[in-house]
């Protein structure tokens, strides 16, 4: 293959041997969203896009995929149900049949499984490929349930139990530190998700250290464990908090800013886990498009990471500009620089919400539930998780003529 055949992310890849590009949705979308893709694709390029897009995930050859992994969440799933509806709802209908009295929760459970298992089985040829490297797909514990360490580590276990490319997906709240260290220390792979912040990942880095070596002292098998932190950089440096901050203090922050100190916090992150030895690897999420230079579209998000062991999980939003500016972004070793602006630096200096995020010791653990990014970020995977929960409790109205009352409390 040559140069000018390679897709985008398959340059961005070569950059680091050991980078990994993730699908960020349900893996059940896929076929959609290429379709979708290719209506969109100017005509010279619709050949070359319908090529690279069956390489990204290979459906009929699913070990020879591009992509590594995949990470999905509560609105990535409910996206999944809604994508099929007719489909679902015949799988939901069965279930009310074969459990008279089904509660909405425990249906929402049993489907949210269900979602999670049929896209762990679209990626196994790739896990089974790899010996366990790669291949893994994130199934994310209930965000609702984000404060309970009991019930959260016994869901993962449920979860785990559905495959064994399945990595949990564990929310960076204080309570989920612990749960981190737990798993782990049970061999269990990890993805801690609603973390922002240096001394979340700090936190979680360490748990998971701390918990493989207790495994590898209890004698657990580690040989396919693995653990990665997802750092939602968008969801940080878009936070209104930070304007709100900035302009008390009568400090402008403009789109590059935010952008800078997003990369900054992330390079500082990944440079403290690889110095410091840890197992876990970071994984940059949330990344958006942009900014126009001399003219011309870029996707710094991505580029000012290239070069780096890291993961990108990349969902329809991030890879369609790349397909979009395709040759016009070139990609090099870029993590290792020092090149954030000076000014932009000064301007963070001034600001608690940005002193926080990158300064390890930034925040006390008790802080990280109540952090405004975790706060939106929790509601908003809750509202999905809720969602899907009325879906099926609208099913049961439809099956038995009669809709239960949703209750989280009760559960």
């Amino acid at each position: 293959m040559t140069d000018n055949t390679k897709s985008v992310i398959e340059r961005l890849m070569e950059t680091n041997p050991d980078m990994e590009i993730w699908w960020d949705s349900s893996p059940l979308v896929y076929e959609k969203w290429v379709q979708d893709m290719l209506k969109k694709a100017p005509a010279e390029k619709k050949q070359s896009w319908e090529a690279e897009l069956r390489r990204t995930y290979n459906a009929t050859d699913p070990a020879n995929s591009v992509i590594r992994g995949c990470t999905t969440n509560p609105p990535l799933s409910l996206t999944a149900v809604k994508s099929d509806p007719d489909g679902w709802n015949e799988w939901i209908d069965a279930q009310i049949e074969a459990n008279p009295g089904i509660k909405p929760h425990d249906l929402y459970w049993m489907t949210y499984k269900e979602v999670i298992r049929r896209g762990a089985k679209m990626m196994l040829p790739i896990w089974q490929k790899t010996n366990g490297r790669y291949g893994f797909i994130s199934g994310q514990l209930d965000p609702r349930l984000f404060t309970e360490v009991e019930t959260m580590v016994k869901d993962a276990d449920e979860i785990r139990a559905i495959s064994p490319n399945l990595m949990i997906k564990v929310p960076a709240s204080m309570q989920g530190v612990e749960v981190v260290k737990i798993l782990t220390s049970k061999g269990i792979p990890t993805n801690v998700t609603t973390c922002f912040t240096l001394p979340q990942i700090w936190a979680v880095a360490n748990a998971a250290k701390e918990g493989y070596e207790l495994g590898l002292k209890n004698g657990v098998d580690m040989s396919k464990w693995r653990a990665v932190i997802t750092m939602m950089i968008g969801r940080l440096t878009e936070h209104p908090i930070l304007d709100v901050q900035a302009e008390r203090r009568n400090i402008k922050l403009s789109w590059a800013d935010k952008h800078w100190l997003g990369i900054y916090i992330f390079r500082k992150a990944y440079h403290l886990l690889k110095e410091g030895g840890y197992p876990s690897k970071m994984l940059a999420c949330s990344m958006r498009e942009g900014p126009l230079v001399n003219g011309s579209p870029r996707f710094w998000d991505v580029e000012k990471l290239a070069g780096g062991n890291i993961v990108y999980t990349c969902p329809p939003y991030v890879l369609e500009p790349l397909w979009r500016i395709g040759d016009g972004v070139r990609f090099e070793n870029e993590m290792d620089k020092d090149d954030v602006p000076a000014e932009v630096l000064a301007k963070g200096s001034k600001i608690p919400f940005i002193l926080q995020s990158w300064d390890p010791n930034g925040m006390e653990i008790d802080q990280f539930n109540t952090h405004p990014s975790t706060v939106a970020t929790v509601e908003l995977f809750s509202n999905a998780s809720l969602g899907l929960e009325e879906w099926c409790a609208n099913r049961i109205a439809v099956v038995t003529g009669k809709k239960p009352e949703v209750v989280w409390d009760a559960v």
